[in-house]
């Protein structure tokens, strides 16, 4: 058996693949790039060329998959994200968090802070209304 294009994504595993509203894919794409330091492996547009059909990207070394949304094609006309945190760990959460902040208007779900189970642990909101838990080690 070969092996799957890597670009063309997870052979294995549990992948997000997040819908966006409003044909905000290609903007999400850079949020998440400037943010989160997302590396884009396979970007792929519609027909239409105006919506994006298909991207891969690589999160803090995991797969995250998106798409503009596509009603006619019997997904729903209301794809606002409700139920669903995707969690980043990381070694320094602040810098995460600051980028997020910074620079596409993130907003807090729950501040940055030293948390009971021993990490810095905060969640936001980004444009797109994905919501992301952001952890890592407290400061010493």
């Amino acid at each position: 058996m070969t092996d799957a294009n890597p670009n063309q994504g997870p052979s294995s595993g549990v992948t997000p693949h997040l819908t966006i509203p409003s044909r905000g894919a290609s903007a999400a794409i850079d949020f998440y790039i400037i943010a989160f330091g997302a590396e884009v492996l396979d970007r792929r547009l519609a027909d239409d060329g105006e919506r994006l059909m298909h991207a891969h990207l690589r999160i803090n070394g995991a797969s995250v998959m998106l798409n503009d949304e596509f009603p006619e094609y019997g997904g729903s006309q209301d794809v606002r994200p409700a139920g669903v945190t995707l969690h980043l760990q990381v070694a320094d959460p602040d810098a995460w968090w600051t980028r997020a902040m910074i620079v596409g208007g993130a907003e807090p779900v729950l501040d940055m802070a030293d948390q009971f189970w021993g990490d810095r642990y905060g969640v936001l909101r980004d444009p797109f209304g994905h919501t992301w838990s952001i952890g890592g080690p407290t400061k010493t």
